[in-house]
């Protein structure tokens, strides 16, 4: 298996994890590494720390890999999985 590894940032890790289930993982392991499986990939949570820009402004760092039997299957998970990060500002 292929992979690529991301990293998220101010999101929940508990959004991180759903998102994986909404595009039709099962979660296998519920402590780090949480392990998400799906027909032909499967991703990893695999640790989150705090990182500080200024003594008052912190947020959570998630690091998360993807796997995929093919580059292909791999973009295209990642694609999906990164729509579902997406914020937008207002």
């Amino acid at each position: 298996m292929i992979h690529k590894e991301l990293e998220f940032r101010g999101i929940k890790m508990e959004h991180l994890g759903m998102y994986f289930e909404e595009l039709g993982a099962k979660q296998k392991r519920d402590s780090f590494p949480y392990v998400f499986e799906a027909e032909g990939w499967r991703g990893e949570i695999l640790e989150e720390k705090e990182i500080a820009f200024t003594q008052s402004f912190k947020v959570n760092s998630i690091k998360i890999r993807f796997y995929a039997v093919s580059e292909k299957l791999l973009n295209e998970t990642i694609k999906h999985y990164r729509y579902k990060t997406t914020r937008i500002g207002g």
